[in-house]
């Protein structure tokens, strides 16, 4: 079976494991003076463009943004997205992966959580330009090495973080506490890597070490839905994701999703979208 193409980090220096993890570039030397223009594929690492200046069209997870002036988008490993942009844009480009913040630290990493929940932000110029001197330090700590350079970076990216939380105009978790925004995120974590072999609440719940009654409170005290209709949602995301981007058979991308019944999975795929597998591939891609 045909796979979704997955990008990795190709650090354009050598010299230490920190580049392993951890990638920023000038949009002006990627662009090179030539428009960017890529067919759908998915990272597996965190994907973060801060456009001072730009104009295209970017396709995340089968969602449509117009690329302006003052944006960022930021992409959580495993999103699929398609990115057409103007020869002339002007910012930068952050390539990190999940290792980076790979700590004890809850605070870091609840930052960057709720941060990457939110895959676009348009800022206004005043806020943007706050943001922009930190990007400029971190490729110039990126670009000179100096001794200390990799925790300089990461101690920056933090503060880049706090204030993308900040600005953030929906947060993830509206009404519940930030033990239950953590404990989501926990559940969200778990269903990204488990969806095709796991698709009761009972299982989640219990990898959790949480009764199925606390975790379908999290899910609707937060997000206003059951945590079976987020499973479901994210089957369906995951469908859409290979009908598109892969030529695979309808069969194939159920038994790769764990149903052994294709017509299971056809009504259910029909039933939160309106159209059959076939029928979406055909008008939407």
């Amino acid at each position: 079976m045909k796979k979704i193409p997955i990008r990795k980090i190709k650090p354009p220096y050598s010299g230490s494991n920190f580049s392993e993890n951890f990638w920023i570039k000038s949009l002006a030397d990627i662009l090179n003076g030539k428009p960017l223009i890529e067919s759908l594929h998915r990272h597996a690492y965190y994907f973060m463009l801060a456009l001072q200046r730009g104009k295209g069209k970017h396709n995340i997870d089968f969602k449509s943004f117009d690329i302006a002036n003052y944006s960022l988008f930021f992409l959580r490993p495993g999103q699929v997205h398609q990115l057409q942009l103007d020869s002339k844009s002007k910012g930068y480009l952050i390539n990190f992966s999940t290792d980076l913040y790979a700590t004890q630290n809850k605070s870091e990493k609840l930052f960057l959580q709720r941060a990457s929940s939110q895959n676009f932000y348009q800022l206004e110029a005043d806020s943007f330009n706050k943001l922009y001197p930190l990007l400029d330090y971190i490729f110039k700590e990126y670009m000179l090495k100096e001794e200390g350079y990799q925790e300089a970076i990461k101690a920056n990216m933090i503060i880049l973080l706090t204030q993308l939380v900040r600005h953030r105009s929906n947060a993830l978790s509206t009404n519940g506490t930030p033990y239950m925004q953590e404990r989501l995120e926990e559940f969200m974590e778990l269903l990204a890597e488990h969806i095709y072999t796991k698709k009761k609440v009972v299982q989640y719940a219990d990898m959790m070490n949480l009764s199925q009654y606390q975790l379908n409170t999290i899910s609707k005290t937060s997000l206003g839905v059951t945590c079976s209709e987020m499973i479901k949602e994210h089957i369906i995301l995951e469908a859409k994701r290979n009908l598109l981007a892969t030529s695979n058979q309808v069969n194939q991308i159920a038994f790769h999703l764990g149903y052994d019944d294709v017509s299971h999975f056809i009504r259910l795929f029909k039933t939160h979208t309106g159209y059959t597998p076939d029928m979406f591939r055909n008008k939407f891609k």
